[in-house]
């Protein structure tokens, strides 16, 4: 594997230099972006997935969420639409995709929509909710059609872009120069036990720029939550060392979830599908029959937040009905004295505009 990354490197070098050149033109004007006067704050990456996106803007939700009128504009990755789209009850995961199906689910007062293009995404969106006092663009860092007023990067603590290439030899989207169009830099899924001393060699990693705020953030787990609200109850509700789980997971990155559970219950035996994975007939027959083999009397099937839309949205999902099935949902909170200087920056960049 190893030496494959190493003959792909090339290939690396040569996709980075596009996305750079792409990036120049955006920079020196000669594509246009497209600026909005309603507050438009934008939370993405510099790698492929897995460094805490839905969450964080969760969090940026209940934040504003008393005192502003919300939306949230994604691209609905793995749907089967392109065009704009705002969610309602009727709607599946296939029509809108998993991530805006999991915030309609949990904010029913905000507007929930997705456009392949999101500079029409936000014309839209104004057009039919024009009192809106902020969009939140989910994925977007590299969406440089729109210039976005507030622009937060995400960065795995434990895979931090700073020691990351390009793809495909490694998992970079554009070049670590991109981060300085940032505005925030968070530093995602840390261990609770990170010192002051830890962060402040990570900030001399990521030599922030002087506009640049750092931050440190960690995931807060929920409680279990049953799949078909208790009917499918029968196995044991509590994580604890009498415990069996089957994870099944269709995320970028299962690790941290599967490190968490490992200290919590007796063995994992892992189901995992690729990242926005929607599940098949095939693929629940697959889990049921893995379910079966394992011998224990305490047993469950656990899935994350984002999977279970997918999985209720299955028109196989009949098939799991007879499992006790949970999801975990998730949060994230602030290190230290970050949640306080992370909520005045947010909120006073919205009451500014």
């Amino acid at each position: 594997m190893k030496l494959i990354r190493i003959l792909l490197f090339p290939f690396s070098i040569l996709y980075g230099c596009i996305v750079y050149l792409r990036n120049k033109l955006y920079d020196n004007h000669l594509i246009s972006s497209t600026s909005f006067d309603v507050p438009v704050i934008c939370v993405g990456n510099l790698s492929m997935g897995g460094t805490g996106k839905s969450p964080h803007i969760e969090y940026i939700i209940r934040l504003l969420n008393t005192n502003y009128k919300i939306a949230t504009l994604s691209r609905g990755y793995g749907r089967s639409t392109t065009e704009f789209i705002i969610a309602d009850k009727n709607l599946k995961v296939i029509d809108i995709g998993d991530e805006p199906m999991q915030f309609k689910n949990k904010f029913n007062n905000i507007i929930v929509a997705v456009d392949a293009k999101r500079v029409n995404g936000i014309n839209k969106l104004l057009e039919k909710a024009p009192s809106l006092n902020v969009i939140l663009l989910d994925d977007a860092f590299q969406h440089r059609a729109v210039t976005a007023g507030l622009s937060i990067l995400l960065t795995d603590y434990n895979k931090l872009y700073t020691d990351d290439v390009m793809l495909p030899t490694g998992t970079l989207r554009e070049f670590k120069s991109g981060a300085k169009r940032a505005d925030i830099i968070i530093v995602t899924k840390c261990d609770a036990t990170i010192t002051a001393q830890e962060q402040d060699a990570i900030k001399r990693k990521i030599n922030q720029l002087p506009h640049q705020r750092v931050y440190f953030s960690k995931i807060k787990y929920g409680n279990l939550v049953a799949m078909n609200g208790g009917s499918n109850s029968t196995g044991n509700k509590v994580l604890d060392k009498e415990t069996t789980i089957l994870l099944l997971t269709g995320i970028a990155n299962p690790q941290p979830l599967e490190n968490y559970l490992i200290t919590k219950v007796k063995s994992i035996t892992p189901a995992k599908f690729p990242d926005h994975h929607n599940f098949t007939e095939k693929d629940m027959m697959s889990v049921l029959n893995l379910f079966n083999t394992i011998a224990a009397a305490n047993k469950m099937v656990v899935t994350t937040e984002k999977d279970f839309m997918r999985l209720k949205s299955s028109p196989a999902i009949h098939i799991l009905n007879s499992l006790p099935v949970f999801y975990l949902p998730i949060e994230i909170t602030f290190l230290d004295t970050d949640k306080e200087m992370f909520n005045s920056q947010i909120i006073n960049y919205v009451s500014r505009n």
